[in-house]
C-alpha cells in the first residue's frame, strides 16, 4: 500500500527536476550584480583597507612598544 504512493511520489519528484533543468538549460545566463561588480568591490575594499592602515602605520604617531635593547643604560648603583 506504502510503496506505490511513495514510488508515484518519487516520479512526480523526478519528473519535476527534469523539468526544471531543462527549462534552465534554455536561458542564457545573465550577470547578477556579483557577477558585473563583485571583484571591483572585493579590490576596492581592499584597496581602502590598506591605505587606512599605511596612513595609521605613517602617519598617526603611534608608539609602537619597539625593543628598548641599546637605548636603555643602566644608573649606577649607590651603596648606603
Amino acid at each position: 500500500m506504502f510503496l506505490p504512493v511513495a514510488r508515484s511520489a518519487w516520479g512526480l519528484a523526478a519528473r519535476s527536476i527534469q523539468r526544471t533543468v531543462a527549462r534552465q538549460a534554455h536561458h542564457k545566463h545573465e550577470p547578477d550584480f556579483h557577477d558585473k561588480y563583485g571583484n571591483i568591490l572585493l579590490l576596492g575594499g581592499t584597496v581602502s583597507c590598506a591605505a587606512v592602515w599605511i596612513y595609521a602605520i605613517t602617519q598617526i604617531g603611534i608608539v609602537w612598544n619597539l625593543s628598548p635593547v641599546g637605548r636603555v643604560t643602566p644608573k649606577e648603583w649607590r651603596q648606603k
